[in-house]
């Protein structure tokens, strides 16, 4: 194979460009997989509109993309060879595997981490990508690459759900009907809620919902969630009023659980919080999520391909991160291997 590959660089907000630059070299635990496809997430959409997220600026021409699957094209000096050729999804991320947090467990809260897509490390809207053997999972035939891609939002579900505690018999509530919130919806059934209810301010995007594990939709443009309690709330939106509804809707010892991306600052219903005793968090990622992501994908119990509304090739990055202006889009996709 050549030592040369193509890949998508963010240049400056609102725009990217296709360059040559050179394969990743490994190191001895890696494996080089070649890219098969690459989920357009909420980050990439924000880092190419503002060049920046949070703490994170671009400064520099960066890779965007970090949902991803492909084969392993080749193995560092301590991998078995015979993973080349294995169908992988990927976890995007380089823990220290030394610090205080990876110690106890937290990886995802590693102050060295090096995950894709995030300044300065490039992501994978490009050819090839290098990642530790371990952050590689082989994924079986019947899981398409696009779903292979998908089960990185799936881990953000996953682990939303877990620090949520759910359990057979929970209730849950999802602000938000895009593809986290539909994603959230899918795991939260597979996990055992048997009420899951959506808000969003898109019929289209509800009545989807509802054939993709949600048991309820409310139109919060018409209604409100008066009436509504449940043990689990997950903003999947972002958005300010919802995040203050959804904790309104917390039963007493519930849990809300903040996903979306919005305001740094948010009015929060406090006297509701302590009255009740509800747990608040953040999620940052993901710890352990992909072999019980790639189960659920595999026995049918989540389908990540009914998201996938749209594909694009290496050159039509710019196209795929502005793709979710358009009406009925949920995720889209880039392939490197067309174009």
């Amino acid at each position: 194979m050549t030592n040369q590959m193509r890949a998508s660089y963010l240049v400056e907000p609102g725009e990217v460009a296709l360059r040559n630059t050179d394969v990743p070299a490994l190191d001895s635990d890696q494996v080089l997989v070649q890219v098969a496809a690459v989920g357009v997430c909420g980050s990439d959409v924000h880092f190419y509109q503002h060049g920046k997220l949070g703490p994170f600026v671009v400064d520099q021409p960066l890779i965007l993309g970090h949902e991803l699957s492909g084969v392993i094209a080749a193995v560092g000096s301590d991998v078995d060879p015979s993973r080349i050729g294995q169908r992988v999804a990927v976890e995007p991320q380089r823990p220290c595997g030394k610090c205080a947090q990876c110690n106890s467990g937290r990886y995802n809260l590693c102050p060295e981490m090096i995950f894709f897509a995030t300044p300065p490390v490039d992501g994978a809207f490009c050819e090839y990508v290098a990642i530790q053997s371990k952050f590689a999972y082989e994924i079986p035939d019947s899981i398409s690459f696009n779903a292979a891609a998908l089960i990185e939002p799936l881990s953000v579900a996953i682990w939303a759900l877990q620090r949520a505690e759910i359990k057979a018999g929970s209730t849950v509530l999802i602000a938000g009907a895009g593809p986290i919130g539909v994603i959230v919806a899918q795991a939260a059934k597979a996990m055992g809620a048997t009420e899951i209810i959506i808000t969003d301010i898109s019929e289209d995007r509800l009545a989807f919902a509802l054939k993709n594990g949600a048991t309820r939709a409310i139109n919060v443009a018409n209604d409100n969630l008066d009436g509504v309690q449940v043990e689990i709330f997950v903003d999947a939106s972002g958005s300010a009023p919802a995040v203050y509804a959804g904790i309104k809707a917390v039963g007493p010892a519930g849990y809300a659980i903040l996903v979306g991306m919005g305001n740094d600052d948010v009015l929060l219903p406090v006297s509701h919080i302590q009255n009740n005793e509800i747990w608040v968090s953040g999620v940052f990622r993901y710890i352990n999520t992909w072999p019980l992501g790639i189960q659920m994908v595999a026995s049918g119990q989540i389908d990540l391909d009914v998201v996938v509304t749209a594909t694009f090739g290496l050159s039509e990055v710019d196209a795929a991160l502005n793709n979710g202006k358009l009406p009925n889009q949920l995720k889209a996709i880039v392939d490197p291997r067309i174009n």
